[in-house]
């Protein structure tokens, strides 16, 4: 896609710290990160979201995330790992091209304890079992 600031990434358009490339992805290093080492897989066809992205596609980039979370672990010392995919602007995609943030983790970083922070809702048993009958098939 023409506007896609991954779209051009991935043609070479615009430079990136790409940590890793295949075939099917490019990882690269956020620019706005939110730990050091962040990075994002993108796959080198444009998919808007999950909804959108080939089933096949998306279990190799899982597998990606989980080999390059050990690798990221390891070479960069981080004492955990968050593996983070948004869908649509409500959930906080900005970008619309599939991809996944790899986001090391440290336990004395200032950013450790604002990541991925909600307010936990609560619910009745009735409201409960509402949304498990909507839900399973």
């Amino acid at each position: 896609m023409a506007d896609c600031i991954f779209c051009k990434i991935i043609a070479g358009e615009i430079p990136s710290y790409t940590i890793y490339e295949d075939d099917d992805f490019r990882v690269f290093l956020d620019v706005n990160p939110a730990s050091k080492g962040h990075a994002l897989i993108v796959p080198k066809v444009h998919y808007a979201n999950l909804y959108d992205i080939d089933e096949e596609v998306v279990a190799k980039a899982m597998k990606l995330a989980k080999k390059l979370a050990i690798r990221m672990t390891d070479v960069l010392g981080c004492d955990g790992f968050n593996i983070l995919q948004n869908n649509n602007e409500a959930a906080g995609q900005t970008v619309f091209h599939f991809h996944i943030h790899l986001i090391p983790r440290y336990k004395n970083a200032s950013m450790n304890k604002d990541i991925l922070v909600w307010n936990h809702e609560t619910y009745t048993a009735e409201e409960f079992i509402e949304i498990k009958n909507a839900l399973a098939e």
